[in-house]
């Protein structure tokens, strides 16, 4: 009897092991992957940027400019995050702190009073802007095998401009104390692709601007009156644009 009561205890221990062993092996190897382990996960980026403006509206005296070079400055961010996961889908609401460099080129039309002999001069203007970048992205994950992932992205981003620390330089105009004022306020559209490999991904996202950024442009006149034959002051600059980023970035889950 007593040898029939120790059998039956040991079957009894031996059943509950087998799936407490299988359990602690399938734990064990997602640990082994490096995949996040909870539903809502925070991370960190950090990355450089490079941005684009689409001139729609650009004239200086009501003479229309209609050919802009945009030449690429780098420039860089932090952001921190939080991701949600739903299996195969995440929403990633992200903070970040930029700073988007740019500058254009130009030839200017021939100022007023000129000599008509007189070749166009080359301007330009050069963008440092500061801004507070608040993301909402959706994703999905294309590929979610082990400790290897790639998912797509896309959603709105607010932007805030910090006025007071951006820098809009104006090159080779006939005016004194150029200021571009911008909208504070920004909507853009964020698209993307993200790899990642264990914790540690990258990220490739293409910012589209949904609507001008500069509100207006102040400056005052020169004191003194230019000498006959030489060119007088410009008294209207229309500068309307967008600003796209393309940016790559490099991070890591918590």
């Amino acid at each position: 009897m007593m040898r029939t009561k120790a059998l039956l205890i040991w079957c009894m221990l031996l059943s509950l092991s087998i799936p407490l062993e299988g359990h602690t092996r399938l734990y064990t190897d997602s640990i082994a992957s490096g995949e996040p382990q909870h539903v809502v996960n925070f991370g960190f980026k950090g990355g450089f940027t490079a941005s684009l403006f689409l001139v729609s509206d650009f004239s200086i005296n009501g003479e229309r400019i209609d050919e802009v070079q945009n030449n690429y400055k780098i420039g860089y961010f932090a952001s921190f995050f939080m991701r949600i996961n739903f299996e195969r889908h995440f929403l990633q609401p992200e903070i970040s702190y930029t700073i988007n460099r740019c500058n254009i080129t130009f030839m200017r039309p021939p100022i007023e009073s000129m000599e008509e002999d007189v070749p166009p001069q080359e301007a330009g203007i050069t963008s440092s802007i500061h801004s507070i970048d608040i993301p909402v992205i959706y994703g999905y994950h294309i590929i979610k095998e082990g400790p290897y992932g790639l998912a797509i992205f896309m959603g709105p981003k607010f932007r805030y401009i910090w006025d007071k620390k951006s820098e809009v330089t104006f090159e080779n105009f006939n005016l004194d104390n150029i200021h571009e004022e911008l909208y504070p306020l920004n909507l853009n559209l964020t698209v993307g692709v993200s790899v990642n490999i264990s914790r540690i991904f990258f990220d490739f996202r293409y910012d589209i601007g949904l609507h001008n950024i500069s509100k207006k442009i102040t400056y005052t006149l020169p004191e003194a009156t230019p000498p006959t034959g030489e060119g007088l002051p410009d008294r209207e600059i229309r500068f309307h644009r967008r600003d796209n980023v393309l940016s790559f970035s490099l991070g890591v889950f918590f």
